[in-house]
């Protein structure tokens, strides 16, 4: 199976070029903005592309015809994207619009990254079939790209995900873990909220979940998080008790400590007993997952 991967620089799709290319049968295209950050060079190609660019996204897919493509390439700073309106529509709803338009032409599966930034936090955990109700541009940008791909002529499927952690090669920006871990071993104090609930998800399980997906060419949404509804605040005393750092530099808050231009759903996480039954998803716990990803060093690990 040829597959053509955005956002390859990312933390997932680090992740999903590592997971395919250790099995047989897929040939991965790797597209990303700029240099190519995955430190694995061999087994896939890379090319840089603006999917903003509508004879560049047709010209990548004529060239390659992939059997599937996964969008996972995004602006998904929430507060960016508050700042930056048209640039986060640009990203997330034009590229959307002219890769769909290839895979259409190609005949590609086409699976979309999504997020739970789509829901409005007032009651999660959420089913795939729940009204989805936007409250900031971030999450409406990701909604108004689900319904492009759900008008859409090709086979296709919606994955949406939940605050996904782990470790990346070269890494633009943190996730829950590297902010406690570097931060409290620098010995700074760090508010954390106590209010906001989510179903963090292992990157290693997200992208095995989407592997799932393309096996099966499964088609409709898809739920893919992990199995722990927690808090920031309990995110963050986790990984400094696993790594033996000083609990006493957190300070609980709640959200409205933080003036951020982009609102943030209370209470979102997943149930995923849909991908657990159709697709054999079998996510990790946190605690589990940071005994998979701590202690290593900085590079993604095949599983």
């Amino acid at each position: 199976m040829k597959v053509l991967i955005t956002g390859s620089n990312g933390l997932l799709g680090q992740y999903l070029i590592q997971r395919l290319c250790s099995l047989p049968g897929y040939e991965v295209i790797a597209t990303g903005r700029g240099q190519n950050r995955l430190k694995r060079q061999e087994g896939y190609r890379y090319e840089s592309v603006n999917l903003a660019d509508e004879a560049a996204v047709k010209g990548l897919i004529d060239r390659h015809r992939p059997d599937a493509i996964v969008h996972a390439g995004a602006m998904t700073q929430a507060d960016d994207c508050e700042r930056n309106k048209d640039a986060c529509w640009m990203a997330n709803v034009t590229a959307t619009r002219f890769l769909l338009q290839g895979a259409e032409k190609a005949g590609s599966f086409f699976l979309f990254l999504s997020t739970d930034f789509v829901f409005d936090g007032l009651g999660g955990p959420y089913r795939e079939d729940d009204p989805i109700n936007p409250i900031n541009y971030y999450g409406a940008s990701k909604a108004a790209a689900e319904r492009l791909v759900k008008q859409s002529k090709t086979e296709w499927a919606i994955a949406r995900t939940v605050l996904v952690y782990g470790m990346a090669d070269d890494p633009k920006r943190t996730n829950i873990i590297t902010w406690v871990k570097s931060n409290l071993e620098q010995k700074k104090k760090l508010k954390v909220v106590v209010d906001q609930w989510r179903t963090p998800t292992l990157v290693q399980d997200l992208a095995e979940g989407c592997r799932l997906i393309l096996d099966k060419r499964a088609q409709g949404v898809f739920h893919l998080a992990g199995k722990d509804m927690l808090t920031p605040y309990d995110m963050a005393m986790q990984v400094a008790l696993h790594l033996n750092l000083d609990t006493r530099l957190f300070e609980k808050v709640d959200a409205t400590s933080f003036k951020q231009p982009a609102v943030r759903p209370a209470k979102t996480g997943f149930i995923i007993e849909k991908a657990e039954k159709e697709l054999g998803y079998a996510p990790r716990t946190f605690e589990e997952g940071l005994k998979v990803i701590l202690g290593s060093a900085s590079a993604p690990q095949s599983e």
